[in-house]
């Protein structure tokens, strides 16, 4: 780094090689410091909030492309930060996750079925955090930001609707120790208020069911912005589908699994009576 910025020389976490997404919030506040701006003034200059300018520079938030492009502008640093932000999103979201990640904004509805862990969507930070302590993955800092920042999408104006389909192991697995796993499932309580969003849990005595290949989740676009769209897990890389075929297929197994699902209701009782075992 230059001799006159000595505050991020020797700072690994503003090394693009550790973490760009630090890299990003680190050279974000200093631009923003040696223009004299507090973090309130430069929300207030590029349309966004305070809190979300104190996200982007402790690097648990990914920056959009439209807030680099504003901070370049008011920053005067000559494209910079647009020029960084590509290199950002390739660590947050790998390429083939990235087109789901977009179409999920446009969405009006999103059905999900999980079998290992709790939809993103609806995850603490805590539980996000465990989850990758135990994924063991490399860029896991951007990662956890990520996944955060996809769930911004439940405070727009108009959120999409959720209909999730739990594997009642998720319940049993508790990630992060029984501690977070019980605000996890607090947290999925106080989801269900909304009545945007509907949760059923797969018990385990249901046996064989229509979801043994794995977790997927569907999109259904609003305004007929698109087909639904359908992604699938998978070790390596997931796959996002929008041939009718492969849609209907998931549709069709995403029913059966709602109709061996326990009842919203029923669900909701055996969620809240597992939190309550996991202690205090």
């Amino acid at each position: 780094m230059t001799a006159e910025r000595p505050r991020v020389d020797g700072d690994p976490k503003a090394d693009p090689k550790v973490s760009t997404l630090a890299y990003f919030g680190t050279e974000l506040r200093i631009r923003r410091e040696e223009a004299g701006l507090s973090q309130a003034e430069l929300g207030r200059r590029t349309f966004c909030t305070h809190s979300y300018i104190s996200r982007i520079e402790s690097a648990s938030r990914v920056p959009s492309e439209e807030f680099a492009q504003r901070c370049d502008d008011v920053l005067g640093t000559g494209g910079m930060f647009a020029r960084l932000w590509p290199v950002v999103i390739e660590h947050a979201y790998p390429d083939w996750f990235r087109p789901f990640v977009e179409l999920e904004k446009d969405a009006v509805a999103i059905w999900d079925f999980e079998n290992q862990v709790v939809p993103g969507l609806l995850q603490t930070e805590e539980y996000v955090r465990a989850v990758f302590d135990g994924s063991r993955l490399p860029h896991a800092q951007e990662l956890i930001a990520a996944r955060l920042t996809r769930q911004q999408i439940l405070e727009q104006e108009s959120p999409p609707e959720i209909w999730a389909v739990l594997d009642e192991s998720i319940l049993r697995r508790p990630i992060g120790g029984p501690h977070v796993m019980r605000r996890q499932l607090e947290h999925l309580l106080a989801c269900t208020a909304d009545p945007r969003v509907v949760l059923q849990v797969l018990p385990f005595a249901t046996g064989a069911h229509a979801g043994l290949d794995g977790a997927f989740a569907g999109l259904t676009m609003k305004d007929g912005r698109g087909p639904e769209v359908v992604y699938v897990d998978g070790i390596a890389r997931g796959h996002v589908h929008v041939r009718s075929a492969t849609v209907k297929a998931a549709r069709r197994a995403y029913d059966l699994l709602r109709a061996d699902a326990l009842s919203p209701k029923a669900s909701v009782d055996l969620i809240a009576a597992t939190a309550k075992e996991l202690g205090p």
